[in-house]
Order: structure tokens, then C-alpha cells, then sequence
């Protein structure tokens, strides 16, 4: 008898109904999706720079904080800012996992292209306009990369470099060879693809995107990795010994869950 993980949407991220013979909106041009645990510091600063980012873009936009678990003031920070900016809002998951958070957020925008982000911003927002389809010659998935030639790390303690190396080529071997940096936070999908992907998804820990990835791969989705800067944050909430160890483990049960014919 074979056992899955599985995750469930909560209501809030299900789509409801219009009322009969309402408008159906239009769908923004870009969803940028921020899943939010503990980061009721770094949030103000981080939404008010996407905020000012985007209200100087040529096309339209919404954004969705997904809080995930916090045990401090993530959300009632994030509600402050969706009620004050305009196509912000905010929701929360009913457990942790970012996996879960990001799952929740790209299943319920409705952007013609979606995007994960991280709260802490390693990647500057300005650079969010390199991943626009124009300049990427139509690719399915978009992913930041710290590895691939022309990308930049500032401040990054060197142990922290090493392991992360590491783990990667731990990924290269049992899931994506090729791909040299799939643990970047952000990432960006078109709106098919994404509801394709995220709804596949079995795996709520820190290797939820190397599953994506895997099960994009499966499907023959094209994948880009994309040169970025990025600067180092003191604040993240990697652990790295316990997370190898949940890596390798997660990515031996995406090769069984391929075996068995999950991800068909």
C-alpha cells in the first residue's frame, strides 16, 4: 500500500463564484506571490519597495502575502499594508511549510504570469523586470540563479557558500542535473503552467520547489535560470545540518513518487 503527503487548501484560497451576470475582472498582467513566516520586521519595508516598484510599471499587477505559521505579528502587519495598497492582499495558510504557502498563493492568483519572491528581498526588486516573457524568448519557468554565469553573492559567509554547494549537488544527482542553483527564492512561472505544477504538488518542506522543478522537467516544461544579484540576509531561517538531512530525505521520496506514477 503505498502513502503520499498531501496538502489542503484552506477556503480563503479557493476561488468563489461570481455573482450571475457580474464582470469577470481581467486577469493582472504579473501575480508576485511573498510566503511570510516570522517576518513581521523586514515586511513594511519589503511591500512598500514592491509597492513603489510597481506602481511604476507599464502593466498591471497584484500581490498576494500568504502568512505562514508565525508566531509573531506577520499577518496583522500585512493586513495594515493590503488594506492601504492598492491590489495587495493577504492570507494565511492553515500550517507551516513554505511549500504550502507558495502552493496556496499561486493557486489563487490569477496573474497572466506568477511569481514567488522571498520576504527578506535578497534579490533587489528592480531586477523583478528581467523575468518579464520579452526578454526570456517565451519560457515556461524563470529561475533566479546565484550560480549560473554573470550572478553576483554579496556577503555571504563562505561556509554558508560551501553548503550550499553541497546541497545542490546532492540535487543534481538524485533530481535536476543541469540546473545549478534551484533553491533560489524566486521564481517565476507562466499561468498554465503554474496551475499545472502547483497542483501536483506533494511536498510542503524546503525541497517543495525541486519537486516542482522535477515534475516540470517530467512534463517537458522549459526551464531558464537567470544570472541575478543577491545579498546575503543574517536573518534567514535556513538551518543547515537539519534541512541536508530533510533535502536527501525528500528527495528520495520525489523518485518514488515518480516511480509510482504520482506526477503523471
Amino acid at each position: 500500500m503505498r502513502t503520499t503527503r498531501s496538502i489542503t487548501l484552506g477556503t480563503s484560497a479557493r476561488k468563489q463564484p461570481l455573482p450571475y451576470n457580474s464582470p469577470v475582472p481581467k486577469a493582472p498582467f504579473l501575480s508576485l506571490i511573498i510566503p511570510a513566516y516570522n517576518e513581521e520586521k523586514r515586511l513594511p519595508d519589503t511591500l512598500q519597495k514592491i509597492s513603489d516598484y510597481l506602481k511604476a510599471q507599464p502593466y498591471s499587477s497584484e500581490v498576494l502575502i500568504v502568512e505562514n505559521g508565525s508566531s509573531d505579528r506577520t499577518f496583522q502587519v500585512a493586513q495594515t499594508f493590503s488594506k492601504k495598497l492598492k491590489n495587495f492582499s493577504v492570507q494565511r495558510t492553515a500550517r507551516r511549510g513554505k511549500g504550502l504557502a507558495v502552493r496556496q498563493g499561486m493557486l489563487a492568483t490569477r496573474g497572466e504570469y506568477r511569481m514567488m519572491m522571498d520576504a527578506d528581498l535578497s534579490m533587489p526588486v528592480d531586477q523583478i523586470g528581467r523575468f518579464i516573457p520579452s526578454a526570456l524568448k517565451g519560457a515556461d519557468i524563470v529561475i533566479a540563479s546565484r550560480e549560473a554565469p554573470g550572478s553576483v553573492r554579496y556577503n555571504e559567509p563562505e561556509y554558508r557558500h560551501i553548503g550550499g554547494r553541497v546541497i545542490n549537488t546532492m540535487i543534481r544527482l538524485l533530481a535536476l542535473p543541469g540546473l545549478q542553483d534551484t533553491q533560489c527564492g524566486f521564481k517565476y512561472f507562466r499561468d498554465k503552467v503554474a496551475e499545472d505544477l502547483f497542483s501536483k504538488q506533494t511536498l510542503t518542506s524546503w525541497a517543495f520547489d525541486v519537486e516542482i522543478l522535477y515534475i516540470a522537467k517530467l512534463h517537458g516544461y522549459s526551464i531558464v535560470e537567470l544570472p541575478i544579484s543577491w545579498y546575503y540576509s543574517e536573518q534567514s531561517h535556513l538551518r543547515p545540518v537539519q534541512d541536508s538531512l530533510h533535502m536527501f530525505f525528500d528527495l528520495i521520496r520525489i523518485r518514488l513518487n515518480a516511480r509510482r506514477g504520482i506526477y503523471a
